[in-house]
């Protein structure tokens, strides 16, 4: 009998970046469409005429020295910065033309590199106050602890590694443990597009390799988009990278195919 191979990653064809716009007869259905994407900051274009297509369930990486232009993409696609120029498509919809929450609304959910939660409030309160239920002011008014909410606390908690931390108050978790709550906080709100910088920043290895797991585990019906400089953590769950320099995109496609990319090796991974 044939040995089964032990990646259970899905798998993901690398095709090669397409030039120009997409047009709408031939365009398969990404998840995450970006074209012509530029912002420009006083005649500094921080994003100049980046283009890239997320697949569902894919975790992409955008790597790149300081500088590049990856947290202004985030910034532009979850809303906080306004392209000059460009398109940001999100399951057909154009993103450039919705408000912040508009655009939570529509699924894109964000996490900043410092962990954004409420340290006076246990693990469960965390990932209650973020239940969708309870997030508008009518939603607030009605909300209660009933047996839905309790369940999806669970399921996301035991994902988070945090099942057994639900009664503790989020000031006595590690910083990983936070960086997890945080991540739990955005997943109780089940987007289809996580957008997350830095996450394993100031991690233990242990804490990367968990982190990792946890990303891997959780695209089934979702994307995940990652900002990171680890590369050993980038090796562990990129199934396409996406390398920026300068505002532009350098390289994409596979880890080897980035790593063995000698722009990639120059601007980036030669320092």
């Amino acid at each position: 009998m044939n040995a089964q191979p032990t990646n259970t990653q899905p798998s993901h064809e690398i095709s090669p970046q397409r030039p120009g716009r997409v047009s709408d007869a031939m365009a398969p259905d990404f998840l995450l469409t970006v074209e012509g994407l530029t912002v420009s900051f006083d005649g500094f274009k921080a994003v100049n005429d980046l283009s890239f297509y997320v697949d569902p369930n894919e975790i992409r990486v955008i790597i790149g020295p300081n500088g590049a232009g990856k947290t202004t993409v985030l910034d532009l696609i979850c809303g906080r910065t306004r392209a000059t120029a460009g398109s940001i498509q999100f399951k057909g919809r154009e993103l450039t033309k919705m408000s912040e929450n508009g655009i939570v609304l529509a699924g894109v959910g964000r996490k900043f590199q410092t962990p954004s939660i409420y340290e006076d409030l246990t693990v469960f309160e965390n990932l209650e106050i973020s239940f969708p239920r309870g997030r508008s002011v009518f939603g607030a008014l009605t909300f209660r602890r009933d047996a839905e909410v309790r369940d999806r606390i669970e399921e996301v908690a035991h994902m988070i590694f945090l099942a057994d931390r639900l009664q503790t108050r989020a000031e006595f978790l590690s910083h990983g443990q936070k960086q997890w709550l945080e991540i739990g906080m955005l997943l109780i709100q089940d987007p289809e597009l996580l957008m997350l910088d830095e996450p394993v920043a100031g991690m233990s290895v242990a804490e990367r390799k968990k982190t990792a797991e946890l990303l891997n585990k959780i695209i089934v019906g979702r994307s995940v988009l990652v900002i990171e400089h680890d590369m050993k953590f980038v090796e562990d769950i990129a199934h396409r990278v996406t390398v920026l320099h300068q505002g532009k995109l350098l390289s994409e496609g596979s880890i080897a195919h980035v790593k063995s990319d000698p722009k990639v090796i120059e601007v980036y991974l030669g320092h």
